[in-house]
């Protein structure tokens, strides 16, 4: 599911826990733990592990909490106000890992670990004690997120190249962690790329490097946002997307205090395509190229099985429509296909052909649309140079990113509403949500698809989509063609 914001239904606000340092400058540690969690709309609760002197330009001093007064801290929280997520930064000492430890003897919940071993000034902010002691907890992270030097620090693996990153977090998993995200904020690219894996699989994540001077807690605000995220129950993959968002937005407006550097500043959930990372399997991103589908709107957008019905709604002035053939034999298919193809561009319309891209450029498609699935397999850059449109299907926050990496010519967002027409995991995304994929990638037109009929066309129109998909609303009405008609003409009054 899509969740552009919190539930509202919910009465208890989702709750976050910091375990990490104060920082006296408010500049990073739990202050900036705090900004994260509450710009994404849940409760911060603080477990203190050190109170720290520093400001803009150094760390003055650590001075560790006991075993007993962050025990305490556990113990105040843990009935009253317990955790849907745990973010822990600063463990400075022997004492705040064993009382972690002992603390998560009981708490099964979600655990991310920004792993803060040394300042950017040099200092080192774990002592050598704890630094053995932290892999005794490797075994209970859900998602460790290391910069390149603590994962050299963690590994003892120099990183020079991007395959050192691959095998040092290959090290890491192998020691019990049950998922990484390197930070890619130390390399001169123009571009900061951060990597993923677990053990399903792994991805890239870019972003255009912002060339600021105040970026102080990064760390902390990444962290604190996929916890937060990951606490308002989206998946841990959802959750990353969103925290390099929110982590792109808060450097954007982060502010000068003090004579060095200053903090960031996370405003809200972020909603603006340039936060948007762009996701793929690669450290570079590929440069597809897919042309536009023109100044029209797509408008009503049938989703079809034969070509029969393509010439059924062509007639009635349909302008945009998809051919989805399933489980016919191949020569069947290249012949719905090419006839197809002969009658929409006898009736001048957009015919996307669905899955058979090959097919598709063999026979000179208007397009093509992919689901997430089918962008495993499918030649891009085949597709790219044949001149062909792309549509691509998108269901969450990473499929979003995955899909921005590649820029088509459009997004469907679905299932808006329950759909009995495909089986789907997800929860539907409902109008509050579309909205927010229009509104936020707005350089994309959006197609909305699933559960969509006449009565709910109206305030579907309203969200600015340019185009709205239809299968049984249309392939299984009593009167096929009066429904097509009243379709398309709500769309065209829409305000």
């Amino acid at each position: 599911m899509i969740s552009a914001k919190k539930n509202k239904s919910e009465a208890r606000k989702r709750i976050v826990w910091s375990v990490a340092g104060s920082d006296c400058s408010g500049l990073a540690g739990q202050v900036a733990d705090i900004r994260a969690i509450e710009a994404l709309g849940a409760h911060p609760c603080m477990i203190t592990t050190a109170v720290t002197a520093q400001n803009s330009k150094k760390v003055v001093a650590i001075n560790p909490l006991s075993e007993e007064q962050i025990t305490a801290q556990f113990n105040a929280l843990k009935d009253d106000l317990p955790a849907d997520a745990i973010k822990v930064g600063l463990l400075p000492s022997k004492d705040s890992i064993e009382a972690l430890k002992e603390f998560l003897k009981e708490y099964e919940g979600k655990i991310i670990v920004d792993p803060v071993m040394v300042s950017s000034s040099g200092k080192q902010l774990m002592d050598d004690e704890a630094q053995s002691l932290f892999k005794t907890l490797f075994d209970r992270i859900d998602l460790l997120t290391p910069n390149i030097p603590e994962l050299e620090l963690l590994t003892g693996r120099k990183v020079n190249k991007l395959e050192d990153i691959e095998f040092a977090v290959d090290d890491i998993l192998s020691a019990g962690i049950k998922a990484v995200l390197v930070k890619g904020g130390h390399t001169d690219e123009d571009f900061c790329a951060d990597y993923f894996c677990d053990d399903n699989g792994s991805f890239w994540l870019r972003s255009e490097r912002q060339h600021r001077d105040n970026t102080r807690g990064t760390g902390c605000v990444l962290a604190a946002s996929i916890a937060t995220a990951w606490a308002l129950n989206h998946s841990l993959i959802d959750a990353i997307v969103i925290g390099k968002m929110q982590i792109n937005q808060a450097i954007e407006n982060g502010y000068r205090v003090g004579l060095g550097k200053g903090p960031l500043k996370p405003l809200s959930w972020p909603s603006k395509q340039r936060y948007m990372p762009k996701l793929s399997d690669h450290y570079q991103d590929k440069d597809y190229s897919f042309p536009d589908c023109g100044v029209e709107e797509i408008g009503l957008y049938p989703v079809v099985d034969s070509v029969g019905w393509i010439e059924r709604l062509l007639k009635l002035g349909v302008t945009t429509i998809q051919l989805r053939v399933k489980d016919l034999a191949a020569d069947v298919v290249e012949e719905e296909i090419v006839k197809s193809i002969q009658i929409a561009e006898k009736y001048k319309a957009r015919l996307f052909i669905n899955d058979y891209w090959q097919l598709a450029i063999k026979h000179k498609a208007y397009g093509v649309h992919l689901g997430q699935e089918d962008l495993d397999n499918a030649d891009l850059e085949a597709i790219s140079k044949a001149g062909l449109r792309l549509g691509i299907s998108t269901h969450c926050y990473y499929e979003v990113a995955r899909a921005h990496a590649i820029k088509p010519s459009y997004m469907a967002c679905g299932p808006v509403y329950h759909t009995e027409s495909k089986q789907m995991p997800w929860i539907p995304h409902g109008i509050e949500n579309l909205s927010y994929w229009v509104n936020t990638m707005d350089e994309y037109p959006w197609v909305a698809i699933g559960g969509i009929d006449l009565g709910r066309l109206t305030e579907v129109a309203r969200t600015k989509v340019s185009g709205v998909a239809m299968i049984s609303a249309i392939t299984q009405a009593e009167e096929p063609e009066q429904i097509t008609l009243q379709m398309m003409q709500q769309l065209s009054n829409r305000i």
